[in-house]
C-alpha cells in the first residue's frame, strides 16, 4: 500500500523559521530566512573553522560584524520591521535573510 504524500505533509526547507539565532555553519547560515518581531536581538555564531561576517547586503544596511572565528558570535537588535538581507563578506555567496514584523 503505497501513500501520496500530499503538499501539506512537510513544510518547504525555505520556509520561513522564527526565532533569535542564526547557525553559521557548512559555509551557510540557518536558517536562510528568519522571522522575528520589532525589538528582537538575533545572535549569529560561527560553528565553522574558517572566519565568517554578518554584513548587510547593499549600502547603508545595519548589519557589519568584524570576521567571526570559531565559536565567536554577533548579535544585533532588529528595531524597525523590514526584511534585512545579509551576506558574508568573505564568502559571498552565503547569503541569508531577516524578516522583522
Amino acid at each position: 500500500m503505497s501513500m501520496a504524500k500530499g503538499p501539506s505533509s512537510k513544510a518547504a526547507p525555505a520556509a520561513p523559521v522564527t526565532g533569535n539565532a542564526v547557525a553559521i555553519r557548512n559555509f551557510a547560515f540557518s536558517p536562510a530566512t528568519l522571522k522575528v518581531k520589532a525589538g528582537t536581538t538575533v545572535t549569529w555564531t560561527n560553528q565553522d573553522s574558517d572566519a565568517h561576517t554578518v554584513t548587510s547586503a547593499g549600502s547603508g544596511g545595519p548589519l557589519h560584524s568584524a570576521a567571526l572565528a570559531t565559536h565567536a558570535t554577533f548579535s544585533y537588535t532588529f528595531t524597525k520591521p523590514g526584511t534585512y538581507a545579509y551576506l558574508c563578506t568573505i564568502h559571498p555567496f552565503m547569503t541569508a535573510t531577516v524578516e522583522v514584523t
